[in-house]
């Protein structure tokens, strides 16, 4: 009696677990639950399947369930007001404290499944789970026959964070309103929360400011010019801008009630006051030179590093000069009645102030102030816009560089130079988003730099594993100042929403469970095959999404004079095969097992990875002065 007692334990066990074992589930999700429970059966939806919902709050959850389910099926499933659908969605009476405003709780039985949460957001993530628990095909564009079986589980969940965030530049290249719209859908999927917009930046005004109508019809557009951005040509005299584009404050207000839809927040960001260079193309008597043939910049390079940052061409607003603040009143009073979120994000990143240093009304002001050093003209610059927007009933937000020269009690910081920055704040008391460019910039290359686009320096690299490797809670600082984190993705280099989906996914991902899931429930191994399993569903949405977690890792040592290769990859138990002779390689060339010292001489080094006998990564190929230059890199 004691061994089968022990027998039924053991079963028990195996079939009820807090982290299942994902090789013997049917659940891959992505962010992993707070609590889930396998159980045994599924429910099959069929054609006769209903969708109730309890009130007029989670109606419209459910009608988009109904909507989502009915394309890929071919089903006519409409959302009923019942109590008992095949799929319910209630919304709690007694408020749950453990799930908060953003968690839900949802069990499958071969009877039907029941979501609820507390509120509508909680059902929305709820709905998100409820689909990755259907088969792949239910991300079909089309409909398709197979069995629409879910299987037997009880979840509850919520999030770690409260922001949860993705930043998308659409200044560097415009991205169209549907274009906006499917991001913001795309994102919604993983429960991040909020869309930070980065609507202005030297090379397009993207929002209209009504009364300020040189902002779109100067500033929006730029000459056409091809190749890697900040290696482009300068305008030509009397050259055509015609590449841009900008979203009128009805294509805004149709975002902005799209994504509150989806549980999805907008932050608007009006970048001040560097970055301007398209506002002083409208209003060139905003910045101190007061250029007229200031253009909106296509790509070029307009700044050195020479010891530190100076600009070439004036791209800053100007701190002296009162209609400079009579200006940017006007652009928040209507910024401010269009998001109907607390905060705007105003910038104050990278502002080089070259020519404030050398602009007599500017050492007037610091005289003024009693600043002898030109950076803390940025404090005095930032409180004036921090007036402006309190008075409009907005917070500000900001790029750690809001820090230099003092910032006011309330402000929040986004910090991106690393972590310092936002531990610093948080020491302060500031309120905190965590996205260091370590870490969270999607515009990172994330595989082998001979295969993937350049992007600002050879350092410039984020593998999905570091991503998921994020935490943003620094050690030392106390976590009820950091709101959560956010990752960014900048588009010198993305000129269209394909490649966006591309830098995008799979490490936004990672990023969603960083932000959404407990952090001791982090398990890489773990991770990747639940990421494999997105992939599939990606495909069949037609969201690009890249490969390189399959690609080798080469790094390469010196020692001695001699080179030594060493090889890795994030993927567990792909095998890696590698020529020097000239030859393409393959599953008959050399395997990799450990560090290969190069022979001196003009080789190419070849490399591949393979599972299961056949080839799943890129071919990576290096010649020796490749190789020397990734020395210790």
């Amino acid at each position: 009696m004691k061994i089968f007692a022990l027998f039924l334990f053991l079963l028990s066990t195996a079939t009820c677990t807090r982290m299942p074992d994902i090789q013997n589930s049917s659940t891959y999700l992505i962010p992993q639950p707070v609590e889930i429970q396998q159980s045994g059966g599924s429910f099959v939806l069929t054609m006769a399947s209903t969708i109730g919902f309890d009130n007029q709050e989670s109606r419209k959850i459910a009608e988009m369930l109904a909507q989502k389910l009915n394309v890929p099926t071919g089903f006519s499933i409409k959302a009923q007001q019942i109590r008992a659908g095949a799929i319910q969605f209630n919304l709690n009476k007694v408020f749950v404290a453990q799930i908060g405003k953003e968690g839900y709780a949802l069990e499958s039985t071969p009877k039907g499944v029941v979501i609820t949460a507390n509120e509508p957001a909680g059902l929305f993530y709820g709905m998100q789970t409820l689909l990755q628990l259907l088969p792949k095909e239910i991300e079909s564009k089309t409909a398709i026959k197979t069995n629409w079986t879910i299987p037997g589980v009880k979840i509850t969940d919520y999030p770690r964070f409260a922001w949860r965030g993705i930043m998308l530049d659409v200044s560097r290249n415009f991205f169209s309103k549907e274009d906006v719209k499917l991001y913001i859908e795309q994102i919604s999927r993983f429960k991040y929360n909020t869309f930070h917009w980065h609507l202005t930046d030297d090379n397009g005004w993207r929002i209209e400011i009504k009364s300020l109508p040189k902002l779109t019809e100067v500033g929006a557009w730029r000459v056409p010019r091809s190749g890697h951005f900040g290696q482009r040509a300068e305008p030509k005299t009397g050259e055509a801008a015609t590449v841009g584009g900008f979203y009128t404050q009805d294509d805004i207000k149709e975002i902005i009630q799209y994504a509150q839809d989806r549980n999805v927040t907008i932050v608007p960001e009006i970048d001040v006051p560097g970055h301007s260079m398209a506002a002083i193309a409208a209003y060139p008597e905003l910045s101190c030179t007061k250029n007229q043939n200031t253009k909106v910049n296509p790509g070029t390079a307009f700044a050195i590093f020479d010891g530190k940052w100076k600009s070439l061409i004036d791209n800053t607003l100007n701190p002296s000069d009162e209609k400079v603040y009579e200006f940017l009143d006007k652009v928040f009073t209507e910024v401010a009645s269009l998001f109907p979120n607390q905060y705007v994000h105003i910038g104050g990143d990278e502002c080089f102030k070259t020519y404030w240093a050398a602009d007599a009304n500017c050492r007037a002001l610091m005289k003024k102030l009693n600043i002898t050093n030109v950076e803390n003209l940025q404090g005095y610059f930032m409180s004036r816009v921090d007036k402006i927007l309190k008075d409009k009933g907005k917070k500000i937000l900001g790029w750690n560089e809001i820090l230099e020269g003092g910032i006011s009690p309330g402000a929040t910081v986004m910090s991106w130079q690393g972590i310092e920055g936002g531990i610093k704040a948080a020491k302060m008391g500031h309120d905190v988003v965590m996205t260091p460019s370590t870490f969270a910039y999607l515009d990172y290359q994330q595989g082998d730099q001979t295969i993937e686009p350049y992007i600002y320096a050879d350092y410039c690299k984020l593998r999905l594993k570091k991503c998921y490797g994020f935490d943003p809670v620094p050690d030392g600082v106390e976590a009820k100042y950091i709101l959560g984190g956010q990752g960014n993705l900048w588009t010198e280099q993305i000129p269209t929403l394909r490649h966006a989906e591309y830098m995008t996914w799979p490490r936004a991902w990672a990023l969603s469970e960083v932000f959404w899931s407990p952090k001791k429930t982090k398990n890489w191994p773990n991770f990747v095959q639940r990421v494999e399993k997105q992939f599939n569903r990606a495909d069949f949405a037609e969201i690009n999404h890249s490969l390189a977690i399959y690609d080798a890792i080469i790094n390469i040592r010196s020692k001695d004079g001699k080179l030594k290769v060493e090889m890795e990859t994030e993927m567990p138990g792909l095998d890696i095969f590698y020529t020097i002779d000239d030859t393409m390689p393959d599953s008959y060339s050399t395997k990799y097992t450990k560090p290969v010292d190069l022979p001196n001489g003009p080789i190419t080094l070849r490399v591949i990875s393979y599972r299961n006998g056949k080839p799943i990564g890129h071919l990576i190929t290096l010649k020796q002065d490749d190789l020397k230059r990734r020395i210790n890199g």
